[in-house]
């Protein structure tokens, strides 16, 4: 009875998170379209400029100055990736990703589909120096453009699909964060900063174990984690998973059901889903359209290998991981589900967009490469919903 209703819990959590999240992708979707458009007129380019405008925080004679942008992608993508975080720890140990029989699945259907990109990106760019750094970009999911396309096809797609796509997403997202820690720091790794963020995460880490449910007991020793970790030269944002994994998961009080973990996860999705990544889309996915980007030599490197990496890459790795998985008895397909439709939840999986854009803008130091790049992104992100909506409208049909 009890495993009935936690089995139902992890269900209705989930699929309030499935809602929020086509939601969220349809806001996303538009912020995107409001972005080129602002920057493919000369008249209201002034608008995105803003973004560059230098914004501060000053405290008596302590001060930190950065572009708005910058704000954007370094102090509220650490929140947009301490919620990742939260959704993370939250599957490891209620949801999806609790124990080995079911996790393995999209556990590798994730490692495929970032292991492919990566070597496709990897093969158009081998010896280009400018570019052969942003193997990273196509490895990621948007799973709030990926959610937000199959809500469109509504009830007609099985719920556990959407369970297997959201479980692989948090995966990947898993996968994306350890890429960008390790491949992509912001500058030169200053190893005392480092050792102060250390700090900040034994203080956490001991007010976890004593089951400590006030929040400002880890909102700000987080805030101050996030400031050595921008000042030690990994990037900001993985501050927001180092505090989450320090984020109590149990309830001090014996019948209490919501946890802070759970606590923060809900508290925090409405600003994530509908102001941050709303505001990552305004500040970073404005490239203006334009052909004439690419030259006259033909499609430069970067840009074939993020298409076929997340057009070809994705969907490939993702099946072929997964029917290796089934074959060999590691894994199992969801009940209900047919490898039509995990094939066509590749091509969804090619959505890279918002992760796709943060690593690009941290891969390449040359902003014209990097505006081909975003470009490139968007583009493709496009050609993958569409076909990855008709494939998978195809494959529910038929069944």
């Amino acid at each position: 009875m009890t495993s009935d209703l936690n089995h139902k819990k992890t269900r209705n959590g989930i699929n309030s998170l499935l809602q929020k999240e086509s939601t969220a992708g349809i806001l996303l979707l538009i912020c995107t379209m409001i972005s080129v458009a602002l920057a493919s007129f000369p008249e209201t380019e002034w608008i995105n400029n803003i973004w560059d405008k230098e914004g501060s925080i000053k405290i008596a004679d302590f001060s930190l100055d950065m572009s708005l942008r910058h704000w954007v992608n370094d102090a509220l993508m650490a929140i947009f990736f301490f919620s990742v975080g939260l959704e993370i720890k939250r599957e490891m140990l209620f949801g999806q990703l609790t124990s080995l029989k079911k996790s393995s699945l999209p556990v590798m259907a994730a490692i495929g589909g970032m292991a492919v990109p990566a070597l496709i990106y990897s093969i158009f760019n081998a010896g280009e120096a400018d570019t052969a750094g942003g193997w990273g970009i196509p490895m990621a999911t948007d799973i709030a453009f990926a959610i937000g396309i199959i809500s469109l096809l509504g009830s007609r797609v099985p719920a556990n699909l959407k369970i297997f796509l959201t479980a692989l997403a948090i995966v990947d997202d898993l996968g994306a964060i350890i890429v960008l820690a390790v491949f992509y720091p912001s500058h030169a790794l200053h190893l005392g900063w480092l050792i102060y963020a250390g700090i900040i995460m034994v203080i956490l880490f001991i007010f976890n174990r004593a089951r400590l449910q006030n929040r400002l007991l880890y909102i700000i020793p987080g805030i101050l984690m996030w400031y050595f970790t921008y000042r030690s030269g990994i990037h900001a944002t993985i501050a927001g998973v180092m505090l989450a994994s320090l984020i109590p998961a149990k309830c001090s009080e014996e019948g209490k059901e919501d946890s802070l973990m759970h606590k923060f996860i809900h508290g925090l999705h409405p600003a994530v889903n509908f102001l941050i990544i709303p505001l990552f889309a305004l500040a970073n996915a404005g490239v203006a359209i334009d052909f004439g980007i690419f030259g006259s030599e033909g499609i430069p490197p970067v840009s074939l290998g993020i298409f076929f990496g997340l057009l070809i890459g994705k969907p490939l790795g993702i099946f072929l991981l997964s029917f290796i998985g089934v074959k060999t008895g590691a894994a199992s397909l969801p009940e209900g589900v047919t490898w039509g439709q995990v094939a066509a939840m590749g091509l969804l999986g090619g959505i890279g967009f918002t992760m796709s854009i943060f690593i690009n803008s941290l891969a390449f130091s040359d902003p014209v490469i990097t505006d081909i790049g975003k470009m490139s992104i968007l583009l493709t992100s496009a050609i993958a919903a569409v076909t990855g909506l008709f494939a998978l409208d195809m494959t529910c049909r038929k069944k």
